[in-house]
């Protein structure tokens, strides 16, 4: 009995330990009221919800059994990145009988233009979803991310991609969008460095316990309230993911979390940095922690409605020092 004792105790102090150095991240997560948005950060505001209505309200639900939506929403992409001055470009293939599209612009490296940054986000939507915060928002994001370093000469080559068919059935096999493209990009011998996806980040809470976690014991390092945006990596993208924290708290007026994680940990692999790791890159996933939060996950009342914009502001703008230094 004593026995089991002890080893139940150093299976609890061992788990503890494994969180604790999960969570640890460097710099100090953004505290107190939120500022004021800036004259510039309003129009930021307004070119946000533009996206995020369109896609999801004027759009709707799309996907391959919303074919004519899904060919409108990529349509809409593509518009949106020439009117920022920049080349998109389609890169098709076949599913189904059907072609679909990830949409790529990409800013060349003005020092190592052969090392890569990709920043992604899907812009399907599940059936029976219209798909607002998943994933209007991380594409409206997408493509002010990319207006915003249009004008730009980063060090590394940048790209900015919008994929397709990130949602089930197509998630994790051979037809989801992400996967497709990075092993052409392998295939091409692209020198991938790093990937951010944008994923849900436009939910936020500050009920006490509107947080929710995958693990008991990580209730003991994180807020219980969800008012915080999450960068998750595994362990070979820790390096990335504490370049990115640490970024986004020095530049961003907005709380954030780190977390480096195992691949088996509910919810950790759920976008298209999935594809990323699958193939051996260092990527992470920039989230709201969607089901860990959002009421509305999956949901058909997945509407425009329930995103915070002004949160959404203060994210994307600390985004942009992230992506500015894993371009150096």
């Amino acid at each position: 009995m004593t026995n089991f004792i002890v080893a139940g105790f150093s299976l609890i102090m061992f788990l503890t330990l494994g969180c604790y150095f999960m969570s640890r991240m460097p710099g100090r997560s953004f505290q107190g009221p939120p500022l004021p948005l800036t004259a510039t950060e309003t129009l930021l505001k307004d070119r946000l919800q533009i996206h995020v209505e369109t896609l999801a309200g004027k759009i709707g639900e799309r996907n391959i059994w919303r074919y004519n939506n899904l060919q409108l929403a990529a349509e809409y992409i593509e518009g949106e990145f020439k009117q920022a001055g920049l080349q998109a470009r389609s890169i098709s293939y076949a599913v189904e009988g059907k072609q679909v599209s990830n949409i790529e612009v990409e800013i060349p490296g003005a020092g190592h233009p052969s090392e890569i940054i990709i920043v992604g986000a899907h812009y399907d939507s599940l059936i029976n979803t219209s798909g607002a915060n998943d994933n209007g928002t991380g594409v409206a994001a997408l493509i002010e991310l990319a207006r915003f370093f249009s004008t730009g000469k980063p060090t590394r080559t940048l790209r900015f991609v919008a994929f397709v068919n990130e949602e089930p059935p197509f998630f994790k096999t051979d037809r989801m969008g992400s996967l497709v493209y990075v092993e052409r990009a392998l295939a091409n011998q692209d020198k991938i460095v790093g990937m951010i996806s944008l994923e849900t980040i436009g939910y936020y809470s500050s009920e006490p316990l509107s947080q929710k976690f995958p693990l008991p014991l990580l209730r003991l390092f994180y807020p219980n309230r969800g008012d915080f945006l999450a960068l998750v990596g595994n362990f070979r993208s820790s390096r990335i993911l504490k370049r990115s924290v640490k970024a986004f708290r020095q530049h961003g007026a907005f709380p954030s979390e780190g977390i480096i994680a195992p691949d088996w940990l509910v919810g950790v692999d759920w976008s298209d940095h999935w594809s990323f790791w699958k193939t051996g890159h260092p990527a992470i996933m920039v989230t709201d922690t969607a089901i860990f939060r959002y009421p509305f996950y999956h949901d058909p009342d997945d509407t425009p409605d329930k995103v915070n914009y002004d949160a959404m502001v203060r994210v994307v703008t600390g985004l942009q020092a992230v992506i500015a230094e894993l371009c150096r």
